[in-house]
């Protein structure tokens, strides 16, 4: 079946996003640094805000665990906007792509509802979706598939009667890949926008 629509996520594959960005100033040891990001402010705690736990609650759950950590927690999302590098040019390019194939597109993304107004005003790629469902808006985050059927709703209401096999996933999360697979979708796991074009190619999309 050709593609009938393909849904973008965004961190990683159009916004360069990465805690990195501001923790490489604070905490200049690689070490420690390492281990901070991996067991403090740990993926597992960002996906809470993500999934629409506050931010206001979320540092004072996790400095409660961590008092002598208190101004770096605090740092993550006070400067959450330095952790933005900006657009990935290729990732943009290739929405230029799919968008002159005339394939429409949608936007699937694990955000803080929060933070996501920030973006959105800054970069204009994020608007040329004709849908985004932004999880801590749903309160759900990917992997879940409560969050991948908010999404499939929005598409449906689109598309009466695509067919799961008619969509293209892009995301740069394996663990999203694999939810996405096992609802039928087309998941392309970006690792590079070059092999994410093949990939679409390889679908029969004209990119």
């Amino acid at each position: 079946m050709a593609i009938k629509a393909v849904v973008f996520d965004f961190g990683g594959v159009l916004i360069d996003w990465n805690p990195e960005y501001v923790y490489k100033r604070l905490i200049p040891d690689d070490t420690e640094r390492r281990w901070f990001l991996g067991h403090v402010v740990a993926s597992d705690w960002v996906v809470q805000q993500d999934a629409g736990q506050t931010i206001a609650d979320a540092n004072a759950e996790l400095i409660a665990k961590f008092p002598e950590h208190e101004a770096l927690i605090r740092a993550f999302y006070e400067r959450w906007p330095e952790m933005v590098a900006g657009v990935l040019e290729e990732g943009v390019a290739l929405v230029d792509k799919v968008e002159a194939a005339g394939i429409p597109m949608f936007g699937l993304t694990n955000w803080s509802a929060e933070t996501f107004p920030w973006a959105w005003e800054r970069f204009p790629v994020l608007q040329r979706f004709r849908e985004v469902v932004v999880s801590g808006r749903v309160r759900v985050a990917k992997p879940h598939p409560a969050i991948f059927a908010l999404m499939w709703t929005e598409i449906e209401r689109h598309f009466p009667g695509i067919q799961p096999q008619e969509v293209a996933f892009i995301d740069d999360n394996a663990k999203n890949i694999k939810a996405a697979t096992a609802l039928g979708w087309n998941a392309v796991h970006h690792t590079t926008a070059q092999q994410t074009e093949a990939q679409l190619r390889a679908l029969g999309m004209p990119v």
